[in-house]
């Protein structure tokens, strides 16, 4: 079955921004062979010459372009369309950076050199974040559906990593033991699909800033 198959947008658009026509044919060559429908652009200032996408698209971007910068190109498309999903692709040097602007509403970033699979899935969720994102259901509604699967403790332990604690704080907080704590942000992590903390950040993120919901308390 395709991604396409499997997340049925209709359409739904990849934009590939990256000033290496390399990088841009190669994530070309393996989206399509996956389903889905992509553009390419050869730089950011190409990319934001263009009309409104549709709503239920995603964006790769790269971080270091010659011209305006992806982090750039992300502070000028937010502003138009702040709802459409960004996925950065950066090197390990520029993490750090990423990883802010996540907070600040991009929906994820991969690193370079990516794993396909890794990438696909992280497109698929974009776009099927950007369906769910047009759709009727609020912020709320969603953020509870989101962690319904977890127990009481497990969401408490959520709620403590999104915040940035550490796993001695949220022990201390909750009075248990490290090891408790460690055993509960697995469980976390895997039942919500995402691999460490900062994916875990930059789901709820999504969320949050994309749809001008408030920062969590």
């Amino acid at each position: 079955m395709s991604q396409l198959e499997a997340f049925p947008f209709g359409g739904a658009c990849v934009h590939i921004v990256d000033d290496d026509p390399a990088i841009r044919d190669a994530l070309a060559f393996l989206l399509h062979s996956c389903g889905f429908v992509t553009r390419e652009w050869e730089s950011g200032e190409a990319f934001l010459a263009q009309e409104s996408l549709h709503p239920h698209s995603c964006i790769l971007l790269d971080v270091r372009m010659s011209g305006m910068s992806g982090l750039a190109v992300f502070d000028h498309f937010r502003q138009r369309q702040p709802q459409v999903p960004v996925i950065f692709l950066t090197g390990h040097a520029e993490t750090a950076a990423v990883v802010e602007t996540i907070k600040n509403g991009a929906f994820n970033f991969i690193e370079k050199p990516f794993n396909d699979n890794s990438l696909v899935k992280i497109v698929a969720a974009a776009l099927e974040f950007a369906e769910r994102q047009n759709g009727n259901a609020s912020v709320p509604s969603q953020m509870d559906d989101l962690i319904e699967c977890l127990s009481g403790r497990e969401k408490q332990v959520f709620a403590a990593v999104i915040k940035g604690r550490l796993n001695k704080q949220i022990a201390e907080d909750l009075e248990i033991t490290m090891r408790t704590v460690e055993v509960h942000r697995a469980r976390v992590f895997e039942k919500l699909g995402v691999r460490n903390a900062v994916e875990l950040v930059s789901l709820v993120a999504g969320l949050r800033n994309q749809s001008g919901f408030g920062n969590p308390q």
